[in-house]
């Protein structure tokens, strides 16, 4: 599948040789400087998710003497942002060098000049709609908007957004995440609102808004924050979320409880996230070099061993050099061939709808 027309970006020759001084070290000069600062902070990157489990264990394998220091798994995309803020001038561990937002997230911290520019050494085979043309933030993966069911207590698969608003899934239904900070839950909501007919952004925002007070009315949404343990433990046996973060809980489990993934029928959204660096990360070239391990080949096909669409997904395919078994183990092509990718403008729009009427309109705290 291609990735166009869901972000305009115009590349003057000016602009990428500013932005050129960027990556002015070769990769040696840079790992020895990395490893004499000795640590990268992350944030906000869960083991389980896009098989980040990988990615660590390969970049350790690669620089062992940099000291992996993971901040908050589980946080969301505005607070790795407010995880910058609050430690501008703090280079101790509570200071993240790195972030992995949601796609509205990457031009805001730009402009708040909470990121730096750096572009990698596979810069060009990122599609250059994915990519701040100076090179402050990057798209990584993207995925689909889908529901986990755990088929053993829900008979019944919904296939559709519609199909929610049967009283069967009363007290099934839930969103992993906040839709007021977390980037897959505010999609979601307008993945909810497309299904309606809206168009991606403000409107779908709006109409989503409405399907969730439906939803939430008719005592079918449940307000916390779901996850493989609730989805198992039978809390939320019907999760909102990622593809790739719904088809990597379904092997977690391993039928224990079963669970089905479902592209919904009305509606197939594709959301991208993007990297970036901190405006003050405290281990500057340890940053750098985690985004060269990335953007490498060895690290977008381990984003694909966690059913991640990696952003040089096209690139790598027609190279050839996608282990065959690994993309026999992808979901059918068909389930991405519909998919929309709204624009950052429709993004940004959604996301203002969604994170400013979601207490009014909704009207659920959801909660961990």
């Amino acid at each position: 599948m291609r990735i166009s027309g869901w972000l305009t970006a115009t590349v003057s020759a000016a602009i990428m040789l500013q932005a050129g001084t960027a990556m002015a070290q070769s990769l040696d000069e840079l790992a020895a400087a990395a490893e004499a600062e000795g640590m990268l902070t992350t944030i906000a990157l869960p083991r389980d998710w896009c098989n980040y489990e990988g990615v660590f264990r390969t970049f350790q394998e690669k620089y062992p003497n940099i000291t992996l220091n993971e901040l908050n798994p589980n946080a969301s995309s505005a607070e790795e942002l407010e995880a910058i803020r609050a430690n501008m001038n703090n280079t101790g561990p509570q200071a993240p060098d790195v972030i992995d937002v949601g796609l509205a997230f990457g031009p805001q911290a730009k402009d708040e000049g909470l990121i730096q520019p750096y572009m990698v050494s596979t810069w060009d085979s990122i599609p250059e709609e994915a990519k701040d043309p100076e090179g402050y933030w990057y798209g990584d993966y993207y995925g689909v908007m889908s529901f986990a069911v755990n088929t053993d207590l829900v008979e019944d698969v919904p296939q559709s957004f519609a199909d929610l608003l049967d009283p069967q899934y009363a007290g099934m239904v839930a969103l992993a995440g906040d839709p007021r900070a977390s980037n897959q839950a505010i999609l979601a909501v307008m993945a909810a609102g497309m299904a309606r007919g809206a168009e991606p952004g403000q409107a779908a925002g709006e109409a989503g808004l409405q399907f969730f007070k439906e939803l939430n009315d008719m005592g079918n949404f449940v307000p916390v924050i779901a996850g493989s343990g609730t989805l198992a433990q039978g809390t939320t046996p019907i999760v909102i979320q990622w593809d790739y973060n719904a088809l990597a809980t379904r092997d977690t489990l391993n039928g224990n409880p079963p669970v089905e993934v479902v592209v919904p029928s009305d509606v197939t959204l594709a959301g991208v996230y993007v990297q970036a660096i901190s405006a003050y990360a405290p281990h500057p070239n340890a940053a750098k070099l985690w985004m060269e391990h990335l953007y490498s080949d060895e690290g977008q096909i381990e984003w694909l061993r966690g059913y991640c669409h990696p952003i040089r997904y096209n690139d790598l395919v027609e190279r050839g050099v996608v282990p065959q078994e690994l993309l026999d183990a992808l979901p059918p092509a068909e389930a991405y061939e519909r998919a929309v990718f709204p624009t950052i403008e429709q993004v940004n729009a959604n996301r203002d709808a969604v994170v400013n009427g979601w207490d009014s309109v909704v009207g659920a705290d959801v909660v961990e």
